[in-house]
């Protein structure tokens, strides 16, 4: 178990998007991509690579928070579905993704680091991110009582 920032990792050197909400253990971010605009991530703010390095307490937290951002999503924007994933290939610091899924959007129902099935929905996927400050702040309003 690391607690300690480590060089070079991009989570331990800032927040990772747009900052929704932070406590002493993690921290959420909207990240900001033009394709999946409803994305998030929970981030432990200790470089940690492993959902296992964290006690049992640290764990019911994690899953508090990203069950807190799926049903903000699920409320606010009925996707089709949520997708949770917590993977670390490319950044081995502990970060869930939580990220509505739509059966519009250019990937679906494939995951979105994956090849595009088709064109998104222009429309739709303006409509979402125009909704974006709004969801924001509901999502960060349900963290704080999570």
């Amino acid at each position: 178990m690391t607690s300690a920032a480590a060089p070079g990792c991009a989570l331990c050197a800032g927040d990772g998007g747009r900052l929704i909400h932070r406590e002493p253990g993690w921290r959420v971010v909207g990240v900001d991509d033009a394709a999946f605009p409803a994305y998030y991530r929970v981030v432990c703010n200790r470089h940690v690579a492993e959902f296992g390095d964290l006690d049992a307490g640290e764990r019911l937290r994690c899953m508090a928070l990203v069950a807190a951002v799926e049903l903000g999503l699920r409320e606010r924007l009925r996707p089709t579905k949520v997708n949770l994933a917590s993977l670390g290939n490319l950044t081995p610091h502990l970060h869930w993704h939580v990220i509505a899924r739509f059966g519009w959007d250019s990937h679906f129902p494939q995951p979105v680091w994956g090849p595009a099935q088709r064109a998104g929905d222009a429309a739709a996927l303006a409509g979402v991110a125009a909704a974006l400050p709004g969801l924001d702040r509901a999502i960060g309003e349900r963290l704080r009582y999570a």
